[in-house]
């Protein structure tokens, strides 16, 4: 990209966050600092402008501190003349956004700003308009919850269930009213849900999903697609789109679903949502409708990290003390060359996304060695194994009702039925090979920092082989942690345009907490 080269800063950067500190510590001295000395500095709140550092003083010291906000992006561009704009965008934990737009420029003493512009807006709270294709069974629903439920960290937390669950009382839909018709009601719950349930939770309903999984659009031949309520005309994402839905919309706090090739984190992404794909096996996936069990996990979504922490931690094995899975994250490996098949605009997002967590988390980043040629062989290998399995699993019934389910969907699954067994052995050759060599790169205090998705959410009139061809870049993104069944953790702080889009990232196998405390970490200045 063209700009501010961050991997030669001069200290800019350096000033930028300690202007940010002094502004959320109220430290008038530095404050007074950071700004230019004279008579033409200027500062706008888009109600008053100030002119001069002597009048920006004295605002500043009858002014209270902004308060706790999280920076999510930081956007710096070269103007010329030793002078740089900085625009970066915050959220508030009441949901408002807000933007400051500096003009830093270089002399004799440093970096300073010249002209300073804030702005914010309210919380804009998106709403669900066609309910019945985010709910196949609306609730809530009563699903016994055993002893202790009413008193729990969950309580008062509305859970969107992703219709591959069994739940007492109700058959498991599959994203399909064929497969629906011939599930029987089940009779116990899944552990999965059940934990949550019993830590105080209740079910608001249960939510559509992708045909048996296999997807990652949003959109079924029973129930037609799931709207987005953070990027309306656009396209949820799979395969735990209902979930991804009813929470981005507020009806829901928290989702359960799968992720067994992105199904947590494209949605998150095209939904404006934290989600959580643990390390393969960590979770109990019993009572869960499986897909290929090589890859299937149960994942999270939420619209606030912490309480994915929370509701992470009841389903996650204990943790250990001093265990090394708990290491704290404090180096970023930035993973550039998967670039290449996002969309344009993709790569200045995800600068100024990685620019704004390295600086509020403390972590170092390091450009990652190159990964993409190595993708382009581990990803086919990957999709065969992904397709027997499946085809194992379902191909009976894809079989018998291909007519109703989507071609696409049809013809993933028909991709597994010609597979021989040297094919799919030669292929979990490769998957181990890729195994070995990420977790070489990515050691306990590392993460593969990248881009959760290969652009923002697709317009829901886009073009099936548009859709396909996205699909196919999204999956060389995806598909890192879960060939090699690795913790993964989207963050809603990329955006193209008014899209939201996510921010992953890729932990070492079992430091799925680690990741948590990195996307909850405050800002040393927040730090009690």
């Amino acid at each position: 990209m063209s700009g501010y080269d961050t991997a030669t800063d001069d200290g800019l950067l350096a000033a930028f966050w300690d202007y940010e500190r002094a502004l959320r510590t109220n430290d008038v001295p530095a404050l007074e600092h950071w700004f230019l000395a004279g008579p033409e500095t200027l500062r706008s709140d888009g109600g008053t402008t100030l002119v001069g550092a002597g009048h920006i003083a004295r605002f500043r010291r009858l002014r209270p501190p902004p308060g706790p906000r999280r920076v999510d992006r930081v956007h710096l561009r070269p103007l010329g003349g030793g002078s740089v704009a900085v625009v970066a965008e915050s959220t508030r934990p009441d949901g408002t956004c807000a933007v400051q737009s500096q003009i830093w420029v270089l002399g004799a003493a440093g970096w300073r700003i010249a002209v300073a512009h804030v702005s914010a807006a309210a919380p804009v709270v998106p709403t669900i308009t066609e309910p019945a294709r985010v709910w196949r069974v609306a609730g809530p629903l009563r699903v016994d919850p055993g002893p202790a439920a009413e008193a729990g960290p969950l309580s008062g937390v509305r859970l969107a269930v992703k219709d591959l669950f069994a739940l007492a009382g109700h058959a498991i839909g599959g994203g399909s009213a064929r497969w629906l018709a011939e599930a029987p009601v089940q009779t116990t719950t899944a552990p999965s849900v059940a934990a949550l349930l019993a830590a105080g939770a209740t079910v608001a309903g249960i939510a559509h999903t992708d045909e048996l999984a296999f997807s990652l659009a949003g959109v079924t031949q029973s129930y037609g697609a799931v709207p987005n309520p953070a990027a309306p005309g656009c396209l949820s994402g799979g395969s735990t789109s209902g979930p991804a839905a009813a929470v981005a919309g507020f009806a829901a706090d928290l989702g359960v679903g799968t992720d067994t090739a992105g199904s947590i984190r494209v949605p998150a992404s095209y939904c404006g949502l934290f989600g959580l794909r643990p390390t393969h096996g960590v979770i109990d996936t019993a009572g869960v409708l499986a897909l290929a069990p090589s890859f299937d996990t149960v994942g999270l979504l939420s619209r606030d990290p912490r309480l994915l922490a929370t509701a992470a931690d009841l389903l996650l094995p204990p943790a250990e003390g001093n265990n090394r899975s708990d290491t704290p994250v404090r180096l970023l490996l930035r993973a550039g060359d998967l670039l290449d098949g996002a969309d344009p605009g993709v790569a200045p997002a995800f600068e100024s996304a990685t620019v704004a967590l390295a600086g509020r988390t403390g972590c170092e980043v390091e450009v990652a060695p190159a990964l993409a040629e190595a993708v382009d062989a581990w990803l086919p290998a990957f999709r065969t194994v992904q397709a027997a399995e499946a085809w194992a699993a379902h191909g009976e019934f894809v079989t018998k009702a291909r007519s109703e389910l989507q071609p696409e969907v049809v013809a993933r699954f028909e991709a597994g039925r010609e597979l021989t067994e040297d094919a799919v052995a030669r292929a979990r050759g490769v998957l181990a090979g890729a195994r070995d060599r990420l977790a070489g790169l990515l050691t306990p205090g590392r993460a593969l920092l990248l881009p959760a998705t290969s652009g923002p959410a697709l317009p829901l009139d886009l073009a099936a082989g548009e859709v396909d061809s996205a699909r196919i870049a999204t999956l060389r993104l995806t598909c890192l942690a879960s060939l090699a069944g690795l913790p993964a953790v989207a963050v809603p702080t990329m955006r193209l345009g008014a899209r939201p889009m996510g921010l992953s990232l890729i932990g070492a196998a079992g430091t799925d907490r680690s990741l948590l405390e990195l996307i909850n970490r405050p800002a040393p200045w927040d730090r009690p």
